[in-house]
């Protein structure tokens, strides 16, 4: 209302300055239907106003200026004939145009929110055709396939893209001097990636194209960041200069933020690989010097008394050894990482002789389920090592795998001295426990990076009774395997 009054003032004094009779009048009445507009958009709140409550207020608008005209304006006579002159016209014209004006609003809002709807649709087009390159960073064969895609889908004379130092892709139009792999040759860019801002060159001198015949006649700018540093740009060329338009600028915009979006996602997932890595080598390292110990001790004693033996043990710890030593994460069928167990266990039971009992119990049809490797000895470990071992009359290990709709459920239960409960909740913690404090933590963080939230581990355990931990493994893997993106999947 304050908005509608102060309007109506000026236009007040306007008409006032004009002279007449009606002059006080007319201004008077141009303040309070001001003041009558700024009334009905505030009360109206549901967005713009339509076209039928623009008319009535229209209507109400010119009539109560008829009105302050009789009201105010004198000889009374004049203002009555003036009135019966100008009241119809005005009221109905006047009314007609406040509600083709609002209907006028309402197109160019509905409009505008079309365009940024293409827009945003366009561009998250681009971004799913882009995302399988650029999930492996930005270099010259992801630059050059999101190039090609940006200028197949929008109608451009050119798209680059550059790191800080180089240009990485150029399609389009200047083909011929701007070759991947050379210097960056435009100012633009270069104050793109010494400001980290957008820029708009609207002429070949704002381009600063180092080639003098160059088509390229206006561009956009726009930097690609990676944790708000600024790692290279993306460019939209036209052939004619003054041809960027605010359509070309958001477009720009959107697609570096979502190209930024996902270099970030390709960085996690760089990460996301190493450390996995990372941690298979803690478990490898964990289990190898203490468990080489005990084996060489083991088969140290059975070289005279039992030769045989020795040999067999031999080779079952070389097949360990062999296996543990992998140095990718790459699914196996779960009848290698079970094979790995048995050798495991083939080496520990003969330590541990009777006080050792293994019971596997392995439905055929999951032996071809892939899991990751060495995911199962390191639980068998510990179930040994913190489970039977303080026991003196030792216990038993129960391997049981069962092919379930959509999944494998491998369980593996001993009947040992258990965990307490207020330990329960602090078992899969890093760094807990009386060992390392590595192996059932990093296990579980592993099946939650590969397959999800729901595949943690699930560990119950009674203090003399023993513990069961169940692993659970999706079977949708079985067809294409768990591949090398595999985290990255899980990230995005």
């Amino acid at each position: 209302p304050l908005v509608g009054a102060g309007a109506g003032l000026f236009a007040g004094i306007h008409r006032y300055l004009l002279g007449g009779f009606t002059a006080f009048s007319c201004a008077l009445a141009a303040v309070a239907e001001g003041t009558l507009g700024g009334l009905v958009q505030h009360y109206y709140r549901r967005g713009p106003i339509p076209w039928h409550v623009a008319l009535l207020a229209g209507l109400a608008g010119e009539t109560l200026q008829m009105a302050i005209i009789l009201a105010t304006a004198r000889p009374f006579g004049e203002a009555w004939a003036l009135v019966q002159i100008i009241g119809p016209p005005m009221i109905i014209v006047n009314s007609i145009g406040v509600a083709i004006f609002m209907v006028i609003v309402k197109t160019a809002a509905e409009q505008r929110e079309r365009i940024a709807a293409c827009q945003a649709q366009q561009a998250l087009r681009i971004a799913t055709k882009t995302l399988p390159f650029l999930r492996h960073g930005l270099n010259r064969e992801s630059a050059e396939q999101t190039a090609r895609i940006i200028y197949n889908s929008v109608k451009l004379a050119a798209v680059a893209i550059t790191n800080g130092q180089e240009i990485l892709a150029h399609v389009g139009r200047g083909d011929d001097h701007h070759h991947p792999g050379t210097p960056i040759l435009t100012s633009a860019t270069l104050k793109a990636l010494a400001t980290g801002e957008v820029q708009v060159a609207q002429t070949r001198d704002e381009i600063g194209c180092q080639e003098k015949n160059c088509r390229l006649a206006s561009a956009v700018v726009v930097p690609l960041k990676r944790r708000e540093v600024t790692i290279g740009t993306l460019k939209l060329y036209h052939d004619r200069e003054n041809s960027i338009t605010p359509v070309d600028l958001e477009l720009a915009r959107g697609l570096a933020h979502l190209f930024s979006t996902q270099l970030e996602l390709a960085e996690v997932e760089s990460e996301a690989r190493l450390r996995a890595q990372a941690e298979l080598k803690a478990l490898q390292a964990q289990v190898h010097p203490h468990f080489l110990f005990n084996a060489l001790n083991t088969i140290v004693s059975l070289v005279r008394t039992r030769p045989d033996k020795a040999r067999e043990l031999l080779i079952k710890l070389a097949s360990f050894f062999r296996y543990s030593l992998r140095k990718d994460d790459a699914p196996i069928p779960l009848a290698e990482e079970l094979a790995h167990v048995e050798a495991y266990l083939a080496i520990e039971g003969t330590r541990f002789g009777n006080k050792l009992q293994v019971v596997q119990l392995v439905d055929p049809a999951a032996l071809t389920c892939p899991v990751p490797a060495f995911t199962l000895q390191p639980v068998v470990e510990n179930a040994i090592k913190h489970g039977l071992q303080p026991k003196r009359e030792g216990g038993r290990i129960k391997i049981t795998a069962k092919d379930q709709p959509g999944e494998v459920i491998v369980t593996i239960e001993d009947n040992g001295v258990g965990i307490f409960p207020e330990e329960l909740d602090k078992i899969l913690l890093p760094g807990y426990g009386r060992g390392h404090g590595l192996g059932l933590s990093i296990v579980n963080e592993r099946l939650k990076g590969l397959y999800g939230p729901g595949y943690a581990l699930q560990v119950n355990s009674a203090p003399g009774q023993g513990t069961r931990v169940v692993l659970r493994f999706p079977k949708e893997t079985s067809s294409q395997g768990v591949k090398e993106d595999a985290l990255y999947s899980c990230c995005g």
